[in-house]
């Protein structure tokens, strides 16, 4: 198994190993840069044994660079855009947010915690530990040894669906389709190339082959014509150590989402997930006012200077505010900074942002791609309209819309909307049915799946969402 489940999210087991190697070279790094240190003043040091070690610039520095890693999405870049990719998102991780957060305890702790000095060699040797570490992993993610070899018993439209998803997304690390096993009433669509016939020994195959998992995904498992379900066969596999899982949870696993062609209600109710303690959601929302409140001291400077420049720019009101659909279908009127004309809705009838949208204003278009349009939305989350993650809201009359063409649409109001999203991470700006569709199965998964964990894990990666501009209309 190559996987592990923290707080009911997927974590890929080789990602998670990465991430404790590195978070320990971090800790060597600003070790070995307190030493350098203090051997350049003439003192001896942690090396000489006279000096105690000081455990906590060692863990601050490990916690705060792992996030900043996180946060510029270079794990993920290192299988998608390859080992240029990862080097850049690395220096721009380390020198650029790192450096910045080191500045930030520094005015806060002053120098008490990470001397400016020790923290500038910690992120120069950080980047020499940690870039050949990579370079090591990317080496041995890409063997046979590590590479997850699945089989898929469906060949039909499923099955293709999935193969689809699975190379569009290039997210599902280190796994291989052997092939597909049509089912008998399969139509098959597949490559022929990837067709092989159902095996008569299933153990002795799935052993053959170096199985690691058996994906079911026929189009109908109902079959005729005296035709059986392979149960049996199934169950020996599990029991000689092959595991199988259905389509819908390969999707929920590998992806991410919540696959809605193969989404049934049944499924919904039994599953181990859709469920919240109320210490959860009393956590939840203590958390939710202590980083508003954080957040509102920090940037409000930007705040009225964003207000300024609206107002400067075009006539009209500097705040800008709609109705939205919040938990279980409340509405709520969130609130932004202007950033399109005053008169972009004359109709009075909602439509959907596009593509360089020619209502967008010039300051509109820089605080959109900056996100401090967003920024009013703070006083919704203090009232407890909204959360910092969750889906985003939308407005009732496209919420009606959606509800009757898309099934299972109204079950992404069983959680409170956020300000930043799963969906918004995974899936680019929707503008249309369609889109809607797609990031609703990003949406079910964070309704099934979130926590504290998965709610950190998106706030640290839509750090890169907001410095490289993406997913903006």
């Amino acid at each position: 198994m190559s996987y592990i489940r923290v707080s009911k999210h997927y974590v890929h087991l080789p990602y998670l190993f990465l991430g404790l190697a590195e978070a320990a070279l971090l800790g060597v790094s600003i070790w070995l840069a307190e030493n350098l240190t203090l051997h350049f003043d003439g003192s001896a040091g942690y090396l000489s044994g006279s000096t105690p070690i000081n455990w906590i610039p060692i863990i601050l520095f490990s916690v705060l660079f792992s996030c900043c890693t996180l946060s510029m999405g270079v794990y993920t870049s290192m299988v998608r855009e390859g080992f240029s990719s990862m080097v850049l998102r690395t220096l721009v991780s380390f020198f650029l947010l790192g450096s910045l957060t080191l500045f930030a305890v520094n005015l806060i702790f002053g120098d008490s915690l990470i001397d400016q000095r020790v923290g500038f060699w910690a992120v120069i040797i950080a980047s020499l530990l940690v870039l050949p570490a990579r370079l090591i992993f990317i080496a041995i993610v890409d063997t046979a040894n590590l590479t997850r070899r699945v089989v898929i018993y469906g060949a039909g439209q499923r099955t293709q669906k999935l193969l689809n998803d699975l190379t569009a997304n290039g997210e599902a690390l280190g796994v291989c389709v052997v092939g597909c096993i049509p089912s008998p009433n399969d139509k098959i669509l597949v490559n022929t190339a990837l067709v092989i016939g159902e095996p008569k020994d299933w153990v002795g195959f799935v052993k053959k082959e170096r199985i690691s998992e058996i994906v079911i995904s026929p189009d109908e498992r109902r079959h005729t014509n005296g035709d059986i379900f392979p149960l049996s066969q199934f169950l020996d596999c599990k029991l000689a150590g092959i595991p199988s899982c259905d389509g819908l949870s390969f999707y929920e696993r590998e992806l991410g989402k919540i696959e809605l062609s193969l989404l049934q209600p049944s499924w919904m109710l039994f599953s181990d997930g859709f469920r919240y303690a109320r210490r959860e959601l009393v956590g939840k929302r203590v958390f939710d006012l202590l980083v508003a409140f954080l957040f509102f001291l920090v940037l409000w400077p930007f705040m009225l200077l964003t207000a300024l420049a609206v107002k400067l720019e075009s006539p009209g009101p500097i705040l800008y505010h709609q109705v939205r659909v919040g938990l279980n279908g409340r509405h709520f009127r969130i609130y932004k900074f202007r950033s399109m004309r005053q008169d972009a809705e004359k109709a009075g009838q909602a439509v959907w942002a596009k593509k360089n949208d020619a209502r967008v204003t010039r300051v509109g278009a820089f605080i959109r791609n900056t996100r401090l349009d967003e920024l009013p939305q703070l006083y919704n989350v203090l009232v407890g309209q909204m959360s910092f993650v969750g889906p985003r809201p939308e407005r009732p009359e496209f919420v009606k819309d959606l509800a009757q063409q898309i099934p299972f649409y109204e079950a992404r109001h069983k959680v409170k909307p956020g300000l930043m999203g799963w969906a918004q991470l995974k899936y680019p700006y929707g503008a249309s049915v369609e889109d809607a569709k797609n990031k609703l199965q990003y949406d079910l998964y964070y309704t099934k799946n979130h926590s504290f964990f998965m709610d950190m894990l998106i706030m640290i990666q839509t750090v890169e969402i907001v410095l490289l501009g993406k997913g903006v209309h």
